[in-house]
């Protein structure tokens, strides 16, 4: 039905410059309605288009249970923004998504302002979102090294030679300390890894850092004690420095 649509509005279009480049000669005023037609019909083709786009085929998204305290999102951002995301084999930009952290899932908002659709995250290649890098990690086809990453979207915070991946998640918890009982609410986590020769380390500590860098480690100790890194600080900041060292050692 959609491929009918979208030939009856092709055959508009080319019927309408066809029938202007005949009649060139036609007075202004005509010419103008020829091309206000032309537009009209060239609007309403790519509005076929984006209704029938493979962005938005996948199943509907609802929000959570608003009693549950905080929200399930990145940088706890509960409004749709723009991003782009590279789905199904094409980039799409100015894309209005949600990052949903306790589901690991990309959501998006309809053309129509209102239907909420959650991305097959399967066909989620990567995406851009408040300028953060996500790519989507499959854990079957990597070599973990006993590493525990799972499959799924990870931040990446730093890719030259090495590689470092963050997993930004969201649990629910309940408290029972309250004087209205038992609540829920959304806790974050944060896990770090390290893609180092298409191998990947857990990097949670400075220490198992400096673990999965042993070839450098002294050097790597004397640099961190001379520019004053906190890890426990600042983690994905230290992380940056110290790899992007190592990177420089090592090349």
């Amino acid at each position: 039905m959609r491929r009918s649509v979208c030939q009856f509005l092709l055959v508009s279009v080319f019927c309408i410059v066809t029938c202007k480049n005949a009649f060139s000669q036609v007075a202004q005023t005509d010419s103008s309605s020829q091309q206000f037609a032309l537009n009209n019909a060239i609007t309403l083709f790519h509005a076929s288009l984006v209704d029938g786009s493979p962005l938005y085929n996948g199943p509907e998204y609802y929000y959570y249970d608003p009693l549950i305290k905080g929200n399930a999102y990145f940088s706890d951002l509960n409004a749709f923004t723009p991003g782009s995301v590279f789905y199904d084999g094409a980039l799409y930009t100015g894309v209005p998504m949600l990052y949903d952290l306790y589901n690991d899932n990309l959501a998006v908002l309809l053309y129509n302002n209102f239907s909420k659709y959650s991305l097959i995250k399967e066909k989620v290649k990567s995406f851009d979102f408040l300028d953060h890098h996500f790519v989507n990690i499959n854990a079957d086809t990597i070599n973990t090294n006993t590493s525990g990453i799972k499959s799924g979207f990870y931040d990446q915070v730093y890719n030259e030679k090495s590689v470092i991946l963050v997993r930004r998640s969201k649990s629910i918890q309940t408290s029972a300390g309250s004087l209205s009982g038992v609540e829920k609410y959304f806790s974050p986590a944060i896990d770090y890894y390290l893609k180092k020769n298409n191998t990947f380390y857990s990097v949670n500590s400075q220490g198992a850092l400096l673990n999965a860098l042993k070839d450098r480690k002294k050097e790597l100790e004397q640099y961190i004690k001379k520019g004053q890194i906190k890890f426990r600080k600042d983690p994905e900041e230290a992380m940056v420095k110290i790899i992007s060292y190592y990177d420089h050692l090592t090349n």
